[in-house]
């Protein structure tokens, strides 16, 4: 296996560890073993644990940065791609039952031992805190719009932690309805129409 796809291994499978077990509770013999490799090998691409939680984090930031491009591209009409952002729950509703958000399980986790990479990992709340912010401008929404983007960003993370806690799948289906009804209700109160394919 070539050094750059070894490296890129050890990050993939150091995400997975960290999401499912946490950090702390994460050890390089287990990311190791995961790949399947030496500690010597290793060592050659991670000397310590911060720089691979330093790794993950900006794995994890880029494919967020990409999901939202994605969702970008789906619609013209920023209520839907709201609908995207509110509907990862359901989408990845088994890996949050489980686990938690891996966003929020790890920020919170990281603040706990105030830990030096805590503001990198934060910048991910960041990034889902300003897209949301922009669609809801898009939307209409002017001066409300930062209010409701903190509004849906901290009604996800809630959502993920009840999740995790009490294992309810029609729970996680009944916040998503009434979140996607109070979406709605914020569209018809600007009087936002999507644009036309013309851009007009």
């Amino acid at each position: 296996m070539k050094a750059e796809a070894t490296r890129q291994k050890i990050v993939e499978r150091a995400d997975e560890l960290i999401y499912a077990k946490g950090f702390g509770e994460t050890s390089f013999a287990d990311i190791a073993g995961a790949v399947g490799i030496s500690r010597g090998n290793f060592y050659y691409h991670f000397k310590s644990k911060d720089e691979i939680l330093d790794a993950v984090i900006e794995k994890r930031l880029v494919d967020r940065e990409r999901l939202l491009a994605n969702w970008g591209e789906t619609s013209d009409d920023p209520l839907k791609r709201i609908e995207c952002f509110i509907k990862i729950v359901v989408v990845n509703q088994t890996k949050i039952m489980a686990y938690g958000c891996p966003v929020g399980t790890l920020t919170a986790e990281l603040a706990k031992i105030d830990h030096g990479s805590g503001a990198k990992a934060n910048e991910i709340l960041a990034l889902f805190r300003d897209w949301l912010t922009r669609q809801f401008l898009e939307l209409g929404c002017g001066g409300e719009a930062s209010a409701h983007a903190l509004h849906v960003l901290s009604w996800s993370q809630g959502v993920a932690t009840l999740a995790q806690a009490f294992k309810d799948e029609a729970f996680v289906r009944r916040e998503v309805e009434q979140i996607l009804d109070w979406a709605e209700a914020v569209k018809n109160q600007t009087g936002h129409a999507p644009k036309s394919a013309t851009g007009r």
